[in-house]
């Protein structure tokens, strides 16, 4: 029986996203705001969670109402029968995402979920399911734009960029699914070798060597949320997760550089973690020493725009990577994501692609450098062209889309409001993200309060008035971790070993890591008590009692 879903992504991965489903075998694919929805039967969900790259969560619908007041969403929860999909033994969580100005606190609205949820389970016999914040077996999601209510089941739990296989990571990682859209945007499936000069913690390597060999970025996760639902087929999901027909052979090279030994240590502990050593080298270079490669190569790199980390001489930087893409990159193509455009200006070289698309809060810009010898004037007469057919079909778009939204801010005063406001929403979007990737945990039980203006209705009239479109079997294991790990899961055609334990990936599960050296082993704080602390007795004779 099919359904519909809801697979949550980034800000300019949309398009992207859309192409995974259509490819994975998703029905009615129908882009939205940072959301892509589909149709698909229970497989299609089991798979949409293991199998794609750039999708942060998938949600599924299950009512869908208005609601003018907190009494009417109430009520709107409260006409589900939530016995089909807890107990009152069992234990939930609620994650609220309110665009409205009736409720301007998603706090508020999760209070009023929680509360119509366990009301009707006190009519009914008078016990009552329990919140769970770090471990629920329920996790819910209402979205409220306006007065339409979607309420929805959370099929992922933990955010689908957590992988698992990042160990350790260096100051402002790259988010996983936005380096899984950087690198399927720019068409790479493995067909060249494939450098990032700036590698970092190695998100960038990881991620190319799994679209490289058609690896499911899902294989290293401990769990799903779906994994706890009545109505779990684990013989089904089993058949998924073991499944590596589609894999295929990759025979050219990942490689991977950087001029901070700490950097290259870590990017290397967390290709072996993924169990990738055997496609991606990682060295410790400068990247003002890069040469000519060898072989044709595509280029990938996401270097500091000097918001989170701090660079001396932020402009020289690029002007050097500019200088290193002219001489020593010629006949292949660079893709740079940046954020300010005077960094994109030092480089002084002519993109034949620019790409909108947000790395956190920031609104960037994935650019492409197709190089090549000499002068353009020179290599235009010998027939040569920076820009490709897709290149051109892309950047008509663009304009044609940019045409129409200067337009509309042309047709009166109204119109201009109506932008100015949606700007506000979109940086108070931005900064209420609840799926930001920040290192800490991304818990289904997420507050964010955000002052919104504009509904839905406006919400889609901006998407569609100024939105843009863009458009091997066995390779043999990589190391003796990652075959390890494969035949832990295949024993008696099961994914788990009797005889090791809360072990998934290969990593001994201590506290939420994947872990075989400890990590997740920290003792916590010790809370700090009213009356202690440093001088708190000189005070005391001093002054008296407090």
């Amino acid at each position: 029986m099919e359904f519909e879903m809801i697979a949550k992504t980034f800000m300019g991965l949309e398009n992207v996203l859309a192409k995974e489903l259509t490819e994975l075998g998703a029905d009615n694919v129908q882009i939205g705001c940072r959301m892509v929805s589909f149709t698909g039967d229970k497989e299609m969900m089991y798979r949409a969670n293991f199998q794609l790259h750039t999708a942060i969560r998938i949600l599924k619908p299950i009512r869908r109402f208005k609601a003018n007041s907190a009494d009417e969403v109430y009520e709107g929860v409260k006409a589900v029968d939530w016995s089909e999909y807890i107990t009152a033994s069992s234990t939930f969580s609620v994650d609220s995402v309110v665009y409205s100005d009736e409720f301007r606190n998603s706090r508020f609205v999760t209070y009023k979920v929680k509360d119509a949820i366990v009301d009707q389970f006190r009519e009914k016999g008078g016990r009552r399911p329990n919140i769970s914040v770090a471990n629920p077996d329920l996790r819910l999601n209402i979205h409220i734009a306006g007065n339409e209510c979607t309420l929805s089941l959370d099929s992922s739990g933990e955010s689908l960029h957590r992988r698992g296989y990042r160990q350790e990571q260096v100051e402002a990682p790259l988010n996983e699914v936005l380096a899984a859209g950087m690198i399927l945007m720019t068409g790479w499936k493995g067909e060249t070798d494939f450098i990032d000069p700036m590698c970092g913690s190695g998100t960038l390597l990881i991620e190319a060597a799994l679209i490289a060999q058609n690896m499911a970025p899902g294989v290293f996760r401990k769990e799903y949320a779906f994994e706890k639902w009545a109505d779990f087929d684990k013989d089904l999901f089993d058949e998924i997760y073991n499944d590596d027909s589609q894999e295929r052979e990759f025979v050219h090279k990942i490689k991977g550089y950087d001029c901070d030994i700490k950097a290259v240590n870590t990017a290397r502990l967390n290709v072996k973690a993924a169990g990738l050593t055997k496609c991606i080298e990682v060295e410790c270079a400068d990247f003002k020493d890069f040469q000519q490669p060898a072989e044709p190569a595509i280029l990938v790199s996401n270097p500091p725009y000097g918001e989170r980390i701090s660079t001396q001489n932020l402009l020289g930087t690029y002007k050097m990577i500019g200088e290193r893409l002219k001489h020593q990159f010629q006949g292949n193509d660079a893709w740079i994501l940046s954020y300010k455009e005077e960094c994109f200006e030092a480089i002084g070289l002519k993109p034949s692609q620019k790409i909108p698309v947000y790395n956190g809060s920031l609104e960037c810009e994935f650019r492409k450098y197709s190089l090549f010898g000499g002068k353009f004037s020179d290599f235009r007469k010998e027939g040569g062209d920076v820009k490709t057919g897709d290149d051109r079909k892309f950047n008509s778009e663009k304009r044609y889309v940019k045409g129409n939204r200067e337009q509309s801010r042309m047709d009166g005063d109204d119109e201009r409001e109506k932008e100015k406001a949606l700007e506000r929403k979109y940086k108070a979007m931005r900064s209420g993200n609840v799926d930001d990737y920040d290192d800490e945990d991304i818990r289904s039980f997420h507050f964010h309060s955000l002052d919104h203006r504009i509904g839905k209705a406006d919400f889609r009239e901006r998407r569609d008035r100024g939105g843009e479109r863009r458009e091997g079997r066995d390779y043999g294991r990589n190391d003796e971790r990652r075959r390890e790990f494969r035949d832990d899961r295949r024993k008696d055609g099961k994914r788990f070993d009797n005889d090791k334990k809360n072990r998934r990936g290969g990593f001994e599960r201590k506290g939420s890591r994947f872990d075989d050296k400890g990590y997740g082993e920290k003792k916590p704080m010790r809370p700090r008590r009213e009356g202690s602390g440093r001088g708190f007795a000189d005070r005391k004779k001093m002054f008296g009692k407090d």
